[in-house]
């Protein structure tokens, strides 16, 4: 493991949202993430990548509370939030999706909204319960709301389907609109654009320059499909082995030979 001392990006100021310093996981003997110093500014696209196995989704787990760090220190919102809970973590405004679908698969697509929508609900269970007038007008304003995201995220079509019966591409969209529906300002996508085809990988894209756009956020992705990621990130960070081995602006990464050589100059089939 390389030294702690702690080298942090130089891209630091009021508007920076997410900041690790020298985080590391450590599985017994094997460092998946080592000495990771990242800075995620308010309303940038950044995106993460590097082989498979390379500690990105392990990142991932720390900065939403899955993992506790071994070492080193998170900050959100320029408040430590290293080792508390993801629940914790959601209420403090950070939402992500994972490489593997992850829907209340027997319920409907309106349920699958609603229930996030529950998540932030200010009127304890008893209000709700005796059906008091706060907690129904609550009630009321979190349907309508879910009703608007299903119809900006395009599902208002299928509200009553059950999760499990939408095409794989809706369904991706339905875990993000499920993650949007908790209000978040930061948004972690781990690999949305998994077995999506290549039209459908085409209309993600857009639909994530428009969802940042549309609910003001900062997005922090994980992905394979590099003609996504160097479409729409302001900023890339690169892994091999749990160390950071390149950052910078797209065209900085493209040309970035160390990053050519472990991980942009790889077949396309040995990604998969």
């Amino acid at each position: 493991m390389s030294s702690k001392t702690p080298v942090l990006d130089p891209i630091i100021d009021k508007n920076v949202v997410l900041r690790t310093e020298n985080m590391t996981m450590q599985f017994g003997g094997v460092v998946a993430v080592d000495n990771l110093n990242l800075t995620i500014r308010e309303h940038q696209i950044v995106a993460l990548i590097g082989p498979n196995g390379a500690g990105k989704t392990t990142a991932f787990n720390m900065i939403t509370g899955v993992y506790t760090p071994s070492s080193g220190k998170i900050v959100l919102d320029g408040a430590d939030i290293t080792g508390l809970s993801p629940d914790k973590i959601t209420r403090k405004g950070v939402a992500r999706t994972f490489q593997n679908i992850r829907l209340f698969k027997d319920l409907t697509v309106f349920d699958n909204i609603i229930i996030a929508k529950h998540f932030g609900m200010k009127s304890n269970l008893l209000s709700a319960t005796l059906r008091l007038p706060g907690a129904v007008r609550e009630e009321k304003r979190m349907r309508e709301e879910s009703e608007a995201l299903l119809e900006r995220m395009g599902l208002a079509d299928v509200r009553h389907d059950v999760a499990s019966s939408l095409p794989y591409g809706q369904q991706r969209h339905l875990e993000i609109a499920r993650a949007l529906a908790t209000s978040p300002h930061l948004l972690l996508l781990d690999e949305p654009a998994a077995g999506m085809n290549p039209q459908e990988t085409e209309d993600l894209t857009a639909s994530i320059k428009q969802i940042q756009k549309d609910f003001n956020l900062t997005v922090f992705l994980i992905e394979h499909h590099m003609d996504l990621v160097m479409e729409i990130s302001d900023r890339i960070y690169v892994l091999d082995f749990g160390q950071m081995i390149g950052k910078g602006s797209p065209s900085e990464i493209q040309n970035n030979q160390r990053v050519v050589e472990a991980y942009l100059g790889v077949d396309d089939d040995a990604e998969n």
